[in-house]
């Protein structure tokens, strides 16, 4: 038995403590905010997640899934609203197969509640982490009253992406980090629930408002509500920079996503309240320093929202280390296989992600990009060994990132080849489209 350091009690560091604890570790978390139970609101993030099968099979490793699905939505499909608010539907998977909408602070409590009620697993908010030696594996905090020394045997940074732990991690010889900021940020919106609390729009889907360069999302909430993100240009000509004022957003979503801004009440103090936030992606290795310490989720590859897999990829993370923990002789080795194997699976899922927003905000609504979804879709019910599609492989299976990054890239070249066919509008569904790609898949 080990006892081990978590800095950071989010939704990666609740559930890693779950997971070491079943191992028989002693755990301790330390979280700089204040005791989330104790708030009304979630500080500075999102409360929508997207919660998918890498994330419920971790949750269901460790016994809670059950107890999140009572509050999760299934959205089971995208719908596509364009300009003049005709909509367009693209099922996510087939045999009702759907992504789930949590509340993130919601899901953060109830891994909190369960890492808490856990007599190997201690808690302790209000620490701030002011610096760590990670060769020791011994980090110091401060609390508000005092600085505090903890050492234990190791340390799990799991304290987001501007993590603390990393910084530490950054001084040293070898460790190579990148990060980028991409040219759009988000800005949150909300829709209330009507007179009756009913939701304005289909429940059980994913909206998005597609406009080339930039886009509009809503996912559902149990209040009837639904949380609505613009992801737009920082600056230029057409931007969060050039919307100054709450007239202007105005006037600009009048123009561009008028049936979204028709449901929204209080929409001016919306706009000037609600935060411009950037996005950032983070990449970085080796993920260990030996056995004394270790980053996990955002700390060690923050990616961007647009696949819904920063969480799941997080929780997976836990998942896999749990595996590698069970035939591994000791934390050293631990950590090593860790640090070596998971990472090509985290730059394939953060390529992917980017890949995604441009496919979500550029094609979603095209008619292009429904036939060919529709062909790809009918190919992989006629062969489903032969033909998983990429977005299945990444939200509903657990084929390795990186592999599906992979076989993605392929399929993306066989389905170019596939459009290009003449009169493919009328020939789809003809069996010789179906005999090409076997053809090509050879």
């Amino acid at each position: 038995m080990n006892k081990l350091t978590i800095v950071g009690a989010g939704l990666v560091g609740s559930l890693l403590s779950l997971f070491l604890s079943k191992r028989g570790h002693k755990v301790e978390i330390y979280e700089r905010r204040k005791d989330p139970r104790r708030l009304k609101n979630s500080e500075g993030r999102s409360i929508n997640l997207a919660l998918s099968e890498r994330g419920w099979a971790a949750l269901k490793k460790v016994g809670i899934s059950e107890e999140v699905m009572e509050s999760a939505i299934p959205m089971y499909r995208r719908v596509m609203h364009s300009i003049d608010g005709k909509l367009s539907f693209q099922n996510y998977g087939k045999n009702g197969q759907a992504i789930y909408s949590v509340s993130r602070g919601g899901l953060n409590k109830i891994l909190i509640e369960k890492a808490e009620s856990n007599p190997n697993i201690k808690i302790n908010f209000n620490h701030k982490c002011i610096s760590a030696d990670i060769e020791a594996g011994s980090v110091t905090f401060d609390n508000g009253l005092r600085e505090i020394e903890v050492n234990n045997d190791a340390v799990f940074g799991t304290d987001g992406a501007f993590s603390k732990i990393r910084m530490a991690f950054q001084r040293r010889d070898g460790f190579s980090y990148s990060q980028d900021y991409i040219d759009h940020g988000y800005k949150e919106l909300n829709i209330p629930p009507d007179a009756l609390g009913n939701f304005k729009m289909e429940k059980e889907a994913l909206h998005i408002w597609p406009r080339g360069g930039y886009m509009l999302i809503a996912l559902p909430n149990p209040d009837g509500s639904f949380t609505c993100t613009l992801f737009f240009p920082l600056k230029g000509e057409l931007s969060f920079e050039t919307l100054d004022s709450s007239f202007k957003a105005r006037k600009f979503m009048n123009d561009i996503f008028p049936d979204a801004l028709n449901l929204m009440e209080d929409f001016e103090n919306q706009w000037e309240s609600n935060p411009t936030s950037s996005l950032v992606i983070i990449k970085c290795k080796p993920w260990n320093v030996k056995g004394k310490s270790m980053l996990l989720g955002d700390a060690s590859h923050a990616i961007v929202p647009f696949y819904g897999q920063g969480m799941n990829s997080g929780f997976e993370d836990c998942s896999v280390f749990d595996e590698i923990l069970e035939k591994s002789e000791n934390l050293n080795e631990a950590f090593e296989s860790f640090s070596n194997t998971r990472k090509p699976d985290a730059d394939a899922i953060s390529d992917l992600a980017m890949h995604n927003f441009i496919e979500m905000r550029d094609h979603t609504g095209q008619p292009d990009f429904l036939l060919r979804k529709k062909i790809e879709n009918r190919f992989s019910e006629l062969y489903p060994d032969k033909w998983i599609p990429l977005y299945s492989q990444v939200t509903f299976s657990h084929i390795p990132y990186s592999k599906a990054l992979a076989t993605g890239k392929k399929q993306e070249k066989i389905m170019e080849k596939i459009m290009a066919m003449p009169d493919i509008e009328k020939t789809w569904n003809n069996a010789e489209v179906y005999e090409s790609i076997l053809k090509y898949l050879d």
